[in-house]
């Protein structure tokens, strides 16, 4: 999908903190948006946590996506093209965030064409005419 799936009329803190509704137990809602504000800070929005994501850039709703995605701690995130709608200083960002998410019993998969993010992976695979090297 190339859509990030967000709730446009919803602010971005807000999208970021949704899938802390689900955890167990679930936080309150001020830790909820503290741990959202948070991450979106780090990824360069914290002047954007109160605007609806409707009126969010495509940018920085894409930030939005991946701070809801990594919330939780995941222990794999897929993540298809993180960065490609990012320059180069939020693509520096975003990387960060997954590195400091890199520990033992966790993955993050990355697909991107960008030469610099494969770089900053620790392994590194190439899709070429359909065979994986």
């Amino acid at each position: 999908l190339q859509d990030h799936l967000l709730i446009d009329r919803a602010t971005a803190v807000d999208n970021a903190a949704l899938p802390l509704l689900y955890a167990q137990p679930r936080p309150a809602k001020r830790e909820r948006r503290t741990m959202a504000a948070e991450l979106l800070t780090r990824l360069g929005l914290g002047d954007r946590l109160q605007h609806p994501v409707g009126r969010l850039s495509g940018g920085e709703r894409q930030r939005v996506a991946i701070a809801r995605a990594v919330i939780m701690g995941p222990s794999l995130l897929l993540a298809d093209k993180p960065t490609g709608a990012l320059d180069e200083e939020r693509t520096d960002e975003v990387m960060g965030l997954f590195r400091s998410m890199s520990q033992p019993g966790r993955a993050i998969v990355i697909v991107t064409h960008d030469p610099a993010v494969a770089a900053r992976c620790d392994h590194t695979w190439r899709l070429r005419a359909g065979r994986l090297e």
